[in-house]
């Protein structure tokens, strides 16, 4: 338990690290810090509550990479989920004729990857998050400042001040740690809005994702554990998304599914629907001082055409553990020397991805003859270039070169 204040002095509570943020990245990195022995402060100013729709699931969900299963495993959560794996992803543009298809099978591999709940997610997260003996949760306390030296950094939550040796911001796209500090950003706004839902398919999915690149914007349908439930991401300019949004169901469900060609046949049912606006973010410094480090989307937020954007994330909470778990015993975790190059390699990776994003979008935004045969002539070429495709998989897997594993 916090110590009690003493009236007109402010308690003072000591750790090694505090993640400001407790959302899937930021409680997937304080597990993982506690489990390695550190003594670890968890701030979030409200505690996850899961509400499920209409159709008895969550209407936030990810993609989940085979790296981060792998980090996940080992953080001893995997085992409590339950994901629905995807072993195929087709991917086609409505204008054209080419089609990609990936194919587990071709990376030696069951699955690409999976598609988890967010909210019974951090459900369990947060259930293992308490029985954490070295971990304290601390929920509901405004953060009111920030002060940073070449000591320690000192939270202000209300009347209880916190002094850690080092101070991780995963509190999102709207970070108060990277605002507070002034930490600048490139951002690019894409124009789009994203239509997140999910619906009930004629067809089974078969553990097949399928994305249509439509001219107004990517939609996707990513499959659920039931075979006729497919969560829906749907990128496309805000006006649309509004209409979207305000349309009958049946009107609706008819307009999905003739954009995605009725792949899996008639959309049967579609739970509520949410929009949310999409912009492309990347920090100035992953590293801002020497004590802080930021990750997740208060780091870099992406398009989410591709379902990196997560493991983007993931990938910064790896790197974070490894970092840790090659301290010296009794070495100070804030130690500015051990992670520049964690910041300057996670900045890279990052720019990389988001410049992709960027590239894809312009390139099947375009309407024009020229780009379309340019697009089908380019993914008729890669579907059959087996070498290139599988390295593309690999990376996009989060377990190539680029994202730092070997």
């Amino acid at each position: 338990m916090p110590p009690e204040p003493v009236a007109g002095v402010p308690a003072v509570e000591r750790f090694e690290i505090a993640i400001v943020g407790g959302g899937l990245i930021g409680a997937v990195a304080a597990l993982g810090a506690a489990r390695l022995g550190r003594r670890v402060v968890l701030i979030e100013q409200t505690a996850p509550v899961t509400t499920l729709g209409r159709l008895g699931h969550d209407l936030r969900n990810i993609a989940v990479a085979p790296s981060t299963r792998q980090l996940l495993d080992e953080v001893g959560v995997w085992d409590h989920l339950t994901p629905a794996p995807y072993r195929t992803m087709r991917i086609w543009d409505s204008r054209g004729t080419a089609t990609m298809v990936f194919e587990a099978a071709d990376v030696a591999r069951q699955e690409l990857g999976w598609i988890v709940e967010n909210g019974p997610t951090l459900d369990v997260l947060w259930d293992m998050l308490a029985r954490q003996s070295n971990l304290a949760l601390r929920v509901g306390a405004p953060l009111t400042g920030i002060s940073a030296n070449a000591a320690g950094v000192r939270l202000e939550l209300g009347p209880v001040q916190v002094d850690v040796d080092l101070l991780v911001a995963a509190d999102g796209a709207r970070s108060r740690v990277r605002d507070a500090l002034g930490v600048g950003a490139d951002v690019q706004e894409t124009g789009h809005d994203a239509l997140a839902t999910v619906v009930r398919t004629a067809r089974p999915h078969e553990g097949a994702a399928h994305q249509c690149f439509l001219p107004d914007g990517p939609v996707a349908l990513l499959p659920g554990l039931d075979p006729h439930i497919c969560s829906v991401v749907w990128s496309q300019r805000p006006a649309e998304a509004a209409r979207r949004l305000a349309l009958p169901d049946d009107v609706f469900r008819a307009e999905l599914t003739r954009a995605t060609a009725a792949c899996l046949g008639e959309i049967r049912a579609v739970d509520q629907r949410l929009v949310f606006p999409l912009r492309q973010v990347l920090v100035d410094d992953l590293h801002p001082h020497a004590r802080v480090l930021l990750i997740g989307d208060a780091a870099h937020v992406l398009h989410p055409l591709a379902g990196l954007g997560a493991n983007l994330g993931f990938e910064d909470v790896r790197g974070l553990l490894d970092v840790l778990g090659r301290l010296p015993a009794g070495a100070d975790p804030g130690g500015a020397e051990f992670w520049g190059p964690f910041a300057r390699q996670r900045r890279m990776r990052a720019r990389l991805l988001l410049n992709l994003m960027a590239t894809l979008q312009r390139l099947y935004a375009g309407g024009d003859p020229w780009r379309q045969w340019l697009r089908n002539t380019g993914v008729h070429w890669l579907n059959r270039a087996a070498p290139i495709k599988r390295q593309i998989m690999i990376e996009a897997m989060g377990l190539g070169p680029l994202a730092g594993r070997r």
